[in-house]
């Protein structure tokens, strides 16, 4: 392992050393070679990679070709492993549980695999199994993530990356607390109860564990699967998951960190099943009111609400040419919600060469330190986005999100939150 994360922060350091330093590199052979140490991962270099395979124009082609094979075809741990976990985990009596049990995974993901099995009253359930020794492998690559960072930010002082790693380094860690992801689950599943747009797995506590999490099994299709479909169908799926993404942030407070397109799927009664509860963030209302705030101020031309909505998140000691860049950047990013008309989510492609330019302007006026709490909300929106874009969908964005916002407020979050959290839920 150690070995392993060597090559794959050499080959990541080498990459963006090319860049830096304006050097040429074999970017397909490159690609190969860090396709074949990230397939032997399990941590969160794997997870970096399949979150930039899925952004338009955040890696050359060759790059983005190769990881999103991560996706789906991770390494599965063999049988004899999972029998020894499912020993561990539920006794030596595991079987009895169950009236069948596949030993074979189903699907195999970054932290653990995914197997179908059948209960004795004949629900079918899935049982998310996790690898041996994640705990290590998290802290190991955490370590090598933490080397390929400093050099990053030996040439790249634009942004002061230190809260950003500090909140990547504990949802990390959260992740590997199945139990704390069945709370989240069971949260997800009261924010959406009664819906029939969108569909979250129940779990079955009684055969749950720290390393463990079964739940009923639901049969759908990727998005990547469905983006040949009729527009029509594009375009419902593509605004319910708008919807299921962006209503519990700004209703309640709660974001779905993950936006790994796996974890979304069509369903046969044309809604969604939302899937992958490990990475979960609850913000302070007033964090999401900042947000609606600037967009107000960049539909509104509102410079002293725009200040207004950085100050809240705790961006310190800005001066007006930063606040300039900054808000050039968020109006690009907010553009398709400010754009009153059908369109595509992203009409041109954000590519590497846009977010220089704000880095290179950021350099000269001294750099930014964002505050820990936009690490996995970029991720996630950005994530939405790209999904969004590869489904060519064409809807009306701005009315959607000004539908979604209205008559938000501090108050009523702050109400909607502590309801939804404090509320409970059993299992199957």
């Amino acid at each position: 392992m150690a070995q392993t994360a060597f090559h794959g922060s050499a080959a990541a350091m080498k990459y963006a050393a090319s860049g830096a330093l304006g050097g040429e590199i074999d970017h397909e052979k490159q690609a190969e070679q860090l396709l074949s140490v990230l397939g032997h991962l399990k941590g969160p270099v794997m997870k970096v990679a399949q979150f930039l395979a899925t952004v338009p124009g955040a890696l050359p082609k060759e790059y983005a070709d190769a990881f999103i094979n991560l996706q789906s075809h991770a390494p599965a741990m063999g049988e004899g492993f999972v029998k020894r976990r499912m020993k561990g985990e539920l006794g030596n009596d595991w079987l009895h549980h169950f009236k069948d049990f596949n030993l074979t995974p189903s699907f195999a993901a970054s932290l653990g695999q995914v197997h179908r099995a059948t209960l004795l009253d004949d629900r079918k359930v899935a049982c998310k199994l996790q690898y041996p020794d994640m705990g290590s492998i998290i802290e190991g690559d955490i370590a090598q993530l933490s080397l390929f960072l400093k050099g990053y930010r030996a040439f790249n002082t634009a942004i002061d990356i230190t809260e950003i790693f500090e909140e990547i380094k504990e949802k990390l860690k959260e992740e590997l607390d199945y139990r704390n992801e069945v709370k989240n689950q069971s949260l997800f599943r009261r924010v959406f109860d009664g819906s029939h747009d969108v569909i979250v797995p129940k779990t079955l506590p009684t055969l749950c564990t720290d390393r463990l999490i079964t739940m009923e099994w639901v049969e759908g299709k990727s998005f990547f699967d469905m983006t040949q479909s009729s527009q029509d169908t594009r375009n419902h799926l593509s605004k319910i998951l708008f919807d299921a993404w962006y209503r519990p942030l700004y209703h309640f407070g709660i974001l779905h960190g993950d936006p790994h397109p796996g974890n979304y799927q069509a369903n046969k009664d044309h809604g969604i099943n939302l899937l992958d509860f490990g990475c979960v963030r609850i913000f302070p209302p007033e964090f999401i009111q900042g947000i609606t705030d600037l967009y107000q101020a960049l539909r509104d031309n509102n410079r002293p609400l725009l200040v207004h909505a950085y100050e809240s998140w705790g961006f310190q000691h800005m001066s007006k040419e930063v606040i300039d860049v900054m808000s050039a950047w968020a109006k690009l990013l907010f553009e398709p919600l400010l754009d009153n008309r059908v369109r595509l989510i992203q009409e041109e492609i954000i590519g590497w060469d846009v977010a220089s330019k704000v880095h290179a302007e950021l350099n000269k006026l001294g750099g930014i330190k964002p505050p820990k709490t936009f690490v996995f909300m970029d991720r996630a929106a950005v994530g939405i986005g790209s999904i969004l874009f590869h489904m060519k969908a064409e809807l009306n964005w701005h009315q959607m999100f000004e539908e979604l916002i209205q008559n938000v407020s501090v108050e009523k979050l702050q109400i909607h939150q502590e309801k939804i959290l404090n509320s409970s839920e059993t299992g199957l």
